[in-house]
């Protein structure tokens, strides 16, 4: 997900910490601006955030993090391609230009007893309660582990800056330990990755890392060969890319195959442990295992006590209101929505619009207007890349794939990224990836001493225990 922040404006600062009976009343007082509480600062909560520039509002935009993640990109800072600070922007830089904003980095953990005001936390400052007149949840969603939250400690998934720094320092780690080990069995255990979930999210890593195993290392190694590494796709689905056409479903997999990615699909995980993962009944040595399937929602979702979807998400009108609770509204992957009988997807497009359409409606009510115009989603297509020269689109009875589409990929995703110098950053590190295979974080996190001379120590301890005859 470098400018500093504009202050909050006092009047906000003491609306926020007022006593319950003098922040919380019924309506807007005429004696103040409405408030406007934004919870979460991706796609949707962004959106919804411009919409509002210039209204006659008080806007609060609070997130447990300082910035907004361009999401689509992250696989590649989870395999070496682009630095953390490339995909990811500091939220306050909406605060520089647009007046009417505070930022709040705090943990929102719940709904206040009167509904009308949120408590969050931060470690630094403890509890509070922010009062609001609109509020928009645009909190996202979070990995799920479909009941097996054990996976987690064995399988981290994808969704933060942090997540992907963990991934790319358990894939570099791999490569650097299989180069030091004397034992084969632990060489293929280490130059085996696995990943769970065959979306488009893992696809395009697992791709990714295929390019990184073939091209990027192919030189940097003398005992061992980093294109013989193992990478397996599961998927417990029919197919891989289940969202897009079954043809260019066909053609991925194709491509992933001429990559060296293994696919197991209609495959069952079982198991996830240190050892690796039991899939389908069959155990797979791996050092490293990825989750990339199945989201949740976030818990303050909960707070509504409002009906859901199978996936936990929010019901709302088709004014992306909370029935029986007016004022309140859900957006983004959070909200469960349907138009023309289908379920609208979990994609940043949708996420976006549904945040600039509330920002606009709630616009307009503070001006006294009313809008019986339900939100109405307008698909742009879909889009997924698999390895270097190669991606597919999907827009109503369009479909492409090939070097083209990964051209037209590329183009639209430098136009979404939120900087300027992000998108000079990010062209250049791909002109020079694709003239030279080279990737410009190849960086593992410095070990502490005291953890290393930790992990020294007891693996002495279990020499001398193997050593000994009694063992």
């Amino acid at each position: 997900m470098n400018d500093s922040a504009t202050a909050l404006e006092p009047t906000q600062h003491d609306s926020a910490r007022e006593s319950p009976s003098e922040q919380i009343p019924k309506e807007p007082s005429e004696k103040r601006k409405p408030r406007v509480l934004i919870i979460g600062g991706g796609f949707a909560g962004v959106a919804a955030a411009k919409s509002l520039r210039g209204c006659d509002a008080d806007v609060t935009l609070i997130d447990r993090r300082n910035h907004h993640i361009f999401q689509p990109l992250l696989y590649q800072v989870a395999t070496a391609l682009l630095a953390p600070s490339e995909v990811a922007t500091p939220i306050r830089r909406l605060a520089i230009r647009q007046k009417n904003l505070s930022v709040i980095l705090a943990d929102v953990s719940g709904l206040a007893d009167d509904a009308r005001s949120v408590l969050t936390y931060s470690p630094s400052v403890g509890s509070g309660r922010v009062a609001f007149d609109y509020l928009i949840l645009a909190p996202g969603m979070q990995a799920s582990y479909f009941g097996h939250d054990e996976f987690a400690r064995h399988a981290p998934s994808l969704k933060t800056i942090a997540d992907a720094e963990l991934v790319r320092a358990k894939v570099l780690s791999a490569y650097e330990l299989a180069e030091e080990t004397e034992d084969p069995t632990a060489r293929r255990r280490l130059l085996t990755f696995v990943l769970v979930g065959a979306g488009p999210t893992g696809v395009e890593l697992a791709a990714s890392i295929a390019g990184l195993a073939r091209a990027t290392l192919r030189l940097s190694f003398r005992r061992i060969d980093p294109a013989e590494s193992r990478i397996l796709l599961i998927e417990a689905g029919k197919r891989i890319l289940p969202s897009f056409d079954e043809r260019l479903a066909g053609k991925a997999a194709k491509r992933l195959a001429r990559l060296g990615v293994e696919v197991l699909a209609d495959a069952k995980v079982e198991q996830i442990d240190a050892r690796g993962a039991v899939v389908s009944g069959q155990r797979i040595e791996s050092a490293t295992v990825l989750w990339t399937a199945g989201v949740a929602p976030a818990p303050i979702l909960k707070e509504l006590h409002a009906e859901t979807d199978r996936a936990g998400r929010i019901r709302v009108s088709p004014n992306m209101e909370v029935p029986q609770r007016p004022g309140i509204f859900v957006v983004g992957d959070a909200a469960a929505l349907s138009q023309d009988g289908r379920p609208l997807p979990g994609v940043a497009q949708v996420a976006i619009q549904q945040g600039r359409y509330v920002g606009q409606l709630i616009r307009a009510r503070i001006k006294g207007r009313t809008s019986a115009r339900p939100f109405r989603y307008f698909d742009k297509g879909n889009m997924a890349v698999v390895g270097r020269n190669f991606a597919l689109l999907e827009s109503r009875r369009l479909r492409m794939s090939g070097y083209l589409t990964w051209l037209i990929w590329g183009g639209i995703h430098l136009l979404f990224l939120p900087q300027i110098q992000s998108r000079l950053r990010v062209a250049g590190q791909w002109l020079w990836w694709s003239l030279t295979d080279q990737r410009s974080s190849l960086l593992l996190p410095e070990t502490p001493r005291e953890t290393f001379v930790e992990a020294e120590t007891e693996c002495h301890n279990q020499i001398d225990l193997t050593s000994d005859p009694s063992y």
